[in-house]
């Protein structure tokens, strides 16, 4: 079956062959960074080593457009350091105080990001917002579950959403 034609402003994903020789380039730099010295039985060793790695992180990791905006995700690093302090204050102030209303629950959180890293970077980040964690994910939505429904979760997520777009690029995922 052919895939559906794609967005021209999403950039297609790189080949397999490409991705395989990237892989395998950085694979095999760590090895020799690692290695205490450049022996022919450690170099066999190493490019054995090498090429299960890189067969091993194509099954597990197929080939993905998309890239990192290194300036928006730096100039995203201080709010996602404070959010991660606030979520802590929150959940300790909520350990602490018998008296803290909650209203636990779930909420449907329609992203725009498509299945793929994006997406995962994105859940990951969320789930540091203060009293509530991503539990299930569909094509289109992610579940959160909630301490509190009366809070405005949606609305910091659409608001986290807005600042990870500029830094996370979601591409097309590679079809065989």
């Amino acid at each position: 079956m052919k895939p559906a034609a794609a967005d021209p402003a999403t950039p297609a994903a790189p080949s397999r062959r490409t991705t395989a020789v990237v892989r395998g380039l950085m694979l095999l730099v760590l090895w020799l960074l690692l290695m205490p010295s450049l022996k022919p039985a450690d170099l066999g060793v190493g490019l054995v080593a090498v090429a299960a790695g890189t067969f091993a992180s194509l099954r597990l990791l197929p080939p993905e457009a998309g890239h990192l905006r290194l300036g928006a995700l730096f100039g995203f690093l201080p709010h996602f350091l404070w959010q991660s302090v606030l979520a802590g204050v929150d959940v300790a102030r909520r350990a602490l105080s018998p008296r803290m209303p909650l209203k636990p629950g779930f909420i449907v959180y329609k992203v725009g990001f498509r299945p793929g890293l994006a997406r995962n970077e994105f859940s990951s980040i969320t789930s540091l917002l203060p009293g509530s964690v991503p539990v299930a994910e569909s094509e289109h939505d992610i579940t959160y579950h909630c301490l509190d429904l009366d809070a405005p979760v949606a609305e910091q997520l659409a608001a986290e959403e807005r600042r990870l777009r500029s830094a996370l690029v979601a591409g097309e995922r590679h079809h065989d």
